[in-house]
């Protein structure tokens, strides 16, 4: 599929009416659903399903991730291996729930742990880190790590992916020297001058 300006493995299962980004690389064994739009620049690893959901640019997607109906996944997005996201708070087999969807959004930048689970309805905020096997039931801040069962905020992330000091207002990231101060609950990055 070199010639849609994308790649597709030749297992992948792309449905018609998929609009997948220039540059986006589609490996072994995953599904993508018709109304699916994916950005430029993305990977989506093996095993993947892409249901009708919006994926921004440059978003990894590791191995055995499903992202479902009500899910959307801003630029720049990390998912890591085997992660996992639902759609419906209270799900049984023989009863249809659709209708009650709770959106989820993995903000600009957002990195989900491998073997994490976020829970529908949450938002992760701009940068904000989920840690391996974390259970998330709750909104995450921008720049947040949050870890474990259920997920509790236990520091905060630098847009780089470098956990910044605890405490200290401003924060300073010591691998890229970006600056941080705490508002509102969350960090915000300082302008550079």
């Amino acid at each position: 599929m070199a010639d849609s300006g994308y790649f597709a493995h030749q297992t992948a299962v792309i449905d018609g009416g998929a609009r997948i980004g220039q540059g986006t690389k589609i490996w072994h064994f995953t599904h993508v659903s018709s109304g699916a739009v994916i950005g430029a620049g993305c990977v989506v690893g093996q095993g993947c399903y892409i249901a009708d959901v919006e994926i921004g640019d440059r978003v990894r997607i590791q191995n055995n991730v499903s992202v479902y109906r009500g899910v959307t996944i801003e630029e720049g997005a990390f998912l890591g291996p085997s992660c996992v996201f639902t759609n419906v708070v209270n799900p049984r087999g023989d009863v249809r729930r659709m209708d009650q969807l709770r959106p989820t959004r993995v903000g600009r930048g957002a990195t989900v742990g491998a073997n994490a689970t976020v829970v529908c309805g949450v938002t992760l905020g701009p940068y904000s880190f989920v840690g391996a096997g974390a259970v998330v039931t709750r909104d995450v801040p921008a720049h947040g790590l949050v870890a474990g069962v259920p997920a509790r905020l236990v520091g905060w992330m630098c847009a780089c992916g470098e956990r910044l000091p605890d405490p200290a207002a401003p924060a300073v990231c010591r691998a890229c020297g970006r600056r941080y101060r705490p508002a509102s609950g969350q960090w915000i990055q300082e302008e550079t001058q």
